[in-house]
Parts: C-alpha cells; sequence; structure tokens
C-alpha cells in the first residue's frame, strides 16, 4: 500500500518526542483506508488516548471535555449528520456559543460549518474519537448503547413473566407501552442476573450522565452497570407495567407486585417506587417463594443463643419480638421459630405481606390493604379461628398492637417483628405505637435483636498481620489468630461469601418486667438484661470474629462499639470531653497548646505535604464543641487514610466528634448510622465517588439538611459551580492549611444555626 498522509497529520509535531520520523513512515504503510493517526497510534499501542490527551492539553492549553455534562436536549439543536461528519460531540450550548468535544481542534472547516449551521461562537474541548464514537450513539443512538450493554451481561438465563389471573375490574394495560424489544429484554436481563447472582435487592437510580443498577449481594450495594440516561424512563415504565403500577404518575411514592420465572423458578418481586430530584428511584425485592425454611441451628448461631430462643419458644402464651432494621434477617429467623415449634397438634396461623416462604402444615395469610384486608383486620379474624400460634409480619401501628397484646394475654403465643436499634428498645417502640407498660410487662415473654453479618469466603481467607486498633485490644485476646478477607472469582472478589445472624436475645426476667411496668427508659432495661444474662449485639458478633468466621472491619461496618466500654478502657485526659464514636489517645496526654501532634510517618510515594499544609500553628484545644455546646459530629470522607487521620486529629483537638468513610458506600452507610451535623466529603472516592453521595443526600428528606463541605484537588470553576450546583456549602481544595478546615466548619455550622 502506497503510503498516505493522515487526516490529522499535525498530530506527529505534537508527538515529537514519542514519533519517530520512521515510525510515523511505517504507520502511514499499515494505515486502514480512513484511519486517523490517533487511531493508528492506540490501535498499535504506541501511546494511548490519555497520553495524547495530556500532550495536546498542555501544548496548546486546550481543556479536556467533561462527557458527564452533555445535555441529552442538545441533540435538537445540533444534527447527527453533522456532528458525526465532523467527528465531533456536543456539550453544551447556549446563546452564544457551542461547546463541542473533538480529536481535531484545528478543523476549520468544521469550526466554520457548526458556526454557520448553530449562529453561535464554537469552543472546542480535547476528547478521544473512541469517546467521541460512544458518546455519539448514546446521544442519537441509545439502542446502541444497550446493545454494548447486552454484550456485557450473560443472556444465557430464561425469565419468563408469570401473568396471574385479574378481575374484570381490573384495567388491562396496553403492551405497547412495553413493546420496545432492547427494553423488554434489558428489564429481564438485569433481574435474571440479580437472582443468579444471590442478591436480595435490585435498586435503580437515576444519577447524572446515566441510570444506575445496583445489586445487594450479602447486605452490601454494588454497582453492576449504568445505562444511559435516555434508557431509564422506558425502563422504569416496563418496570412498572410488570408490576402493575400507574407508569403515568411519577410524582407519587407506589408499591407493586409481579411473578417471574427463571428457568422454571418461580419468584416473587416486590416493587416500590420512589420520585427523586433526578427521576423515580426503583427498589426490587427479590422474594424466591420455595425457598427452604432454615432451622435455628443453621442461621449460624451460638449454641446459647439457640438454647436461650429455644425457651422462649417453650412458652404457650405471651409475644415474642424479632428486631432490627430493614434487611436483617428478622422474618427468616420467625419462619425458623416456627419451623421449630411446627406439629400435627399445633395450630399456626400467619398474617404476612408478603407471604415470603410457603409451608406446608400451617395456614398463611396474604395482606390485601386494597380489599380492606390489613394486619388488624386479618388478625382480628384469625382470633375467631381458634389459633395455638400467631405470626404477625410486622407490627406496624396501634390497633395491629393491641390486638396482638390482647391475643397474647388471652392463651395465644404471638410472633412478630419491629424496627428498632435493639432489644431493648423495642418496649419504648411500643409504648410510642400506643400500648400500655403494664400490658407490655404482662404480654412480653422475649425480645431477639439481630444483625446480618458476611462470613469470609473460605477459599481465600487470609490471616491478619497487622495489630487491631487499640479501641479493640481489650476484646481480643492476645494471640488470636485474626483473617481478613482477601478475594477471589468464587466470592466476586469481595472477600465474603454468605451471611450469618448475630442475635442480643433479652428474656423477660422479674427484674426485667418491674422495670418495664415502672417505665423506665431502655438503658435501665438493658442493664437489667444484661445481669439476666443478656449478651449484645457486639458480644454476639466478636465471638464470631474471634473464631475467624469473619473480620473485624466487618464486625464494626454492622455494630458500633461499645461507648461505655471505651470510656472505662481509655479515660479522656483533663479538659477534654471524649468523642462518643472514638476513645481519646489511649495513655496519651493531649498536646500543650500550640504544639501539633506529627501524623504517622506517610509513604514517601504520597506525601502528606502534597493535601494538608501542616505548617499553620493549630488553635487551643476545647473542651466542647466549637460553639460551647455538645460535641459536633463530623463525618470525614476520604480515600487516603493518612490525610483522613491528620485531619481526624486536628478536628479531635478542636472538640469535634469525628466519624470517618473511605468511599462512598461506606459514607452511606455511616450517615445512616451516625447520623452527623456536619460532612467533610472528597469528590475523587473508589466506586460511588462524591458527586453521587452529594447528589443521594439532597434527594432524601432525612439528609437533605446536612451541611456538607467538599474536599478536592480539582480547584476549577467549572467543578466549584458543579457541587455547589449540587447542594454543596462550601468548597475547600486541596492543598489547605490546618486551621482553614476548622474555619470553614465553624462558618457553615453558624450559617446553618
Amino acid at each position: 500500500m502506497a503510503d498516505t498522509n493522515f487526516p490529522d497529520e499535525w498530530l506527529a509535531r505534537s508527538l515529537e518526542g514519542v514519533l519517530s520520523p520512521e515510525l510515523l513512515v511505517e504507520l502511514r504503510t499499515k494505515a486502514q483506508p480512513g484511519q486517523t493517526l490517533w487511531e493508528a497510534l492506540v490501535a498499535q499501542k504506541v501511546v494511548n488516548d490519555d497520553q495524547i490527551l495530556t500532550a495536546l492539553s498542555t501544548r496548546f492549553r486546550l481543556k479536556l471535555a467533561d462527557v458527564k455534562d452533555v445535555d441529552p436536549g442538545i441533540k435538537e439543536k445540533v444534527p447527527e449528520q453533522l456532528a458525526r461528519r465532523y467527528h465531533v460531540l456536543p456539550l453544551r450550548i447556549t446563546d452564544s456559543f457551542l461547546e463541542v468535544a473533538t480529536a481535531n481542534p484545528f478543523d476549520l472547516d468544521a469550526e466554520k460549518t457548526l458556526a454557520f449551521a448553530t449562529a453561535r461562537e464554537i469552543r472546542m474541548q480535547l476528547l478521544a474519537p473512541s469517546k467521541i464514537n460512544e458518546k455519539l450513539d448514546e446521544l442519537y443512538r441509545p439502542e446502541k448503547a444497550l446493545d454494548k450493554v447486552f454484550q456485557q451481561m450473560e443472556g444465557s438465563t430464561d425469565l419468563v413473566q408469570v401473568v396471574e389471573d385479574k378481575g374484570p375490574d381490573e384495567i388491562a394495560v396496553s403492551e405497547e407501552q412495553a413493546s420496545q424489544r432492547p427494553i423488554v429484554r434489558l428489564v429481564d436481563l438485569i433481574i435474571s442476573e440479580a437472582i443468579l447472582a444471590r442478591s436480595s435487592d435490585i435498586h435503580i437510580e437515576p444519577e447524572e450522565g446515566g441510570v444506575a443498577v445496583r445489586y445487594r449481594i450479602d447486605g452490601v450495594l454494588r454497582q453492576q452497570m449504568k445505562i444511559p440516561r435516555q434508557a431509564g424512563l422506558p425502563l422504569i415504565s416496563r418496570i412498572k407495567i410488570m408490576s402493575s403500577l400507574d407508569i403515568a404518575d411519577r410524582l407519587r411514592p407506589q408499591d407493586g407486585r409481579a411473578r417471574v420465572a427463571v428457568n422454571g423458578q418461580p419468584i416473587d418481586l416486590r416493587v416500590s417506587t420512589l420520585p427523586a430530584a433526578l427521576g423515580e428511584k426503583v427498589v426490587i425485592r427479590i422474594l424466591d417463594s420455595r425457598a427452604t425454611v432454615k432451622t435455628l441451628d443453621s442461621l449460624g448461631l451460638s449454641p446459647d443463643e439457640v438454647e436461650r430462643i429455644g425457651r422462649l419458644l417453650e412458652n404457650h402464651e405471651g409475644i415474642l419480638l424479632v428486631t432490627g432494621p430493614t434487611g436483617s434477617g428478622k422474618t427468616t429467623t420467625l419462619y425458623s421459630c416456627i419451623n421449630q415449634i411446627k406439629s400435627e397438634g399445633v395450630n399456626i396461623v400467619t398474617v404476612e405481606d408478603p407471604v415470603e416462604y410457603r409451608i406446608q402444615g400451617i395456614v398463611q395469610v396474604q395482606v390485601q390493604e386494597k380489599a380492606g384486608l390489613t394486619f388488624a383486620s386479618a388478625l382480628r379474624s384469625i382470633l375467631r379461628q381458634d389459633p395455638n400460634v400467631v405470626l404477625v409480619g410486622e407490627i406496624r401501628d396501634r390497633e395491629t398492637a393491641q390486638i396482638a397484646v390482647q391475643a397474647s394475654l388471652t392463651g395465644h403465643l404471638v410472633l412478630s417483628t419491629l424496627h428498632t436499634n435493639d432489644a431493648a428498645n423495642a418496649v419504648t417502640r411500643l409504648v410510642d405505637i400506643g400500648v400500655e407498660a403494664y400490658k407490655i410487662a404482662a404480654a412480653l415473654r422475649g425480645v431477639v435483636a439481630q444483625r446480618l453479618m458476611r462470613k469470609l469466603c473460605l477459599t481465600c481467607k487470609e490471616v491478619w498481620m497487622e495489630a487491631p486498633p487499640d479501641r479493640l485490644k481489650r476484646w481480643i485476646p492476645k494471640g488470636t489468630p485474626l483473617y481478613r478477607a482477601a478475594g477471589c472469582p468464587d466470592c466476586a472478589m469481595t472477600g465474603y461469601r454468605g451471611r450469618f445472624s448475630i442475635m442480643e436475645v433479652l428474656t423477660i426476667t422479674p427484674e426485667v418486667e418491674r422495670r418495664i411496668a415502672g417505665g423506665e427508659p431502655a438503658e435501665q432495661i438493658a442493664t437489667a438484661a444484661r445481669r439476666g444474662g443478656m449478651k449484645s449485639l457486639w458480644d454476639s458478633g466478636l465471638a464470631h470474629v474471634l473464631r475467624g468466621e469473619s473480620t473485624v472491619d466487618e464486625l464494626m461496618r454492622v455494630v458500633d462499639v461499645p461507648q461505655e466500654d471505651e470510656v472505662e478502657a481509655a479515660p479522656a485526659p483533663a479538659g477534654r470531653r471524649p468523642s462518643s464514636g472514638m476513645p481519646a489517645s489511649r495513655g496519651t496526654p493531649a498536646p500543650p497548646p500550640g504544639t501539633f501532634a506529627a501524623p504517622p510517618a506517610a509513604s514517601p510515594a504520597e506525601p502528606l505535604a502534597a493535601h494538608f499544609d501542616l505548617l499553620e500553628e493549630p488553635p487551643r484545644a476545647r473542651a466542647s464543641g466549637p460553639h460551647g455546646e455538645l460535641a459536633v459530629k463530623v463525618l470525614l470522607v476520604d480515600d487516603e487514610d493518612s490525610l483522613r487521620k491528620v485531619m481526624r486529629d486536628l478536628l479531635e483537638r478542636d472538640g469535634y466528634n469525628v466519624s470517618e468513610a473511605r468511599d462512598g458506600v461506606q459514607a452511606l452507610d455511616q450517615i445512616d448510622r451516625v447520623g452527623p451535623d456536619i460532612i467533610v466529603l472528597d469528590l475523587n472516592l473508589p466506586g460511588l465517588d462524591g458527586y453521587g453521595v452529594l447528589s443521594h443526600l439532597r434527594s432524601r428528606p432525612a439528609t437533605a439538611s446536612i451541611p456538607v463541605i467538599v474536599l478536592t484537588a480539582k480547584g476549577d470553576e467549572d467543578n466549584e459551580v458543579r457541587v455547589f450546583e449540587l447542594g454543596a456549602d462550601d468548597f475547600l481544595t486541596k492543598p489547605f492549611r490546618a486551621r482553614a478546615l476548622s474555619a470553614r466548619l465553624e462558618a457553615v455550622l453558624g450559617r446553618r444555626r
């Protein structure tokens, strides 16, 4: 083939240090018709896209394009034919200018034609040719982008929607609204892949630049894919049609259910929609109706816990409650209890929403609120059926609670669930609902609070060579082998596979009964229960860690370190209020005023000076928060451990109560568990970045008002404007001086007050 010049021959002069004349001649000889020099260099692996972009940006001072900011409506202003002809990606358009991404910023013909066609000034930014092609398909041909998603997913499963018989009064949904084959196929693949991956939930969340699909596996969310935003609305509409929801109503939360079959196995889906700032969020709970009911022994409990629950089940009347947050395995534990007491001579009736497990030999009632069959009405009718044991899926309101208590006082054993943090607070919750304390004391037989911890993968778990944190040493005997999660293909590189239960079993002793009847607070009830032999959730989980079944990190993710034990183990130095989440430095007095305690030595590859100026003298330590009140809770979110350590030491000396998170997912979990007063958020985080965390916070009513200070090395104007548009309260760039962070915290908190 004869040598030919490339259309972007100018690029050769910009890469003189990398591209020799001999190599250029060779590339011309091997070039395919119509191929550019950029594409040839990448194809021959001489350089990659990032290296070329860096060289061009540095030499010509051109801005690199951010494809996350593409305006979907811009395709109406810039025709597809024009964009593909000149190989440019339209980014943003205003009344005066058009921003485009291009791999050839010196194409004057393209600049003049675009300026004439749009009647605007053209501003060019740099982007790799392969990225331009990909984003052009997403913008103008979303069906092609979906094809790429399909290629990344396995399509070997067979998912069939099971259509149940509908009454004559129900309106049939038009099939034309869900007839697009790519969308139908995408929904089928998402659900079937989630089921095969052992997911308990599917989260479909609109966010900046697309729609994220995340699976909850072993209690932890993992982002599986991100589909183009243009496919988000049809995707959600398809799911709503499957679950018989109103696809036209996008302003109100809706709940529905559907049934599908994966490889012939029937699966029930419980669907919930929630209007959010960027569109509807959909959560699909996966319920395997044919799942085997487990025994108490198979839940991973210790022999002592099995024995204590067994003694509670020997009661013939009274209430037994299982408490914990959503997804903590309460229903599984209840069914395990039912399985243990089930016999031919016992009449067991359940009322549930939905019926998650189907068991032979018991009567199971499905709540139908639209038909008037609520928990309370069903329970009232069940009591006329002469049951020995009644299982109520959840006590949600006063009427249900009072009927359950009355049933337990008249010779029935009632099992149910509540949403509380621990066992003792179940009493407080029942009082809040409206049940009298003396009735609770007479009816309650026991409370089981539980959580689920991830089990170490047996294939890849490794001995943990590091010493545990100082605040944990009192619970871990010296010389006890601990393990850490390594990661392998068997566990999807997470280091964990499967879960087990940890429990806090509160048995009603005479002392506990007196305290409940007297209306004493939960702390006093818990103290009396511990004297009666109750072990805390921390103790239960710690026993599994010491047996090598899980890790210290997993225990601390699920359960808070006991605060009372921390204070007893390490009394705070005089003049300083101990933080609630972290003890004072053990055995080390607070540094005198005017000095700065040296942080741990940073690795040479990542000097702290690159991010934090340690030359500034810190302010005098305070005995309380920055405004003379109780210590303010600060959550530090940054993936650099050394920088986070320095910031924590600085803020704790100023009297703040500091918690930490190293990535976006962990940050959201900490926010729900700790309830911080203010958040210091880095943008560049692994997995879910700072933009995503900020969007989540501002879209949830419970966290929308928490002030956020964004901390980033990206100090450009566009980035600053973007974080303020997402709802940030302040913007601090790295590097910064030591006192700047405290000053910003005080300023933001002062404005909020």
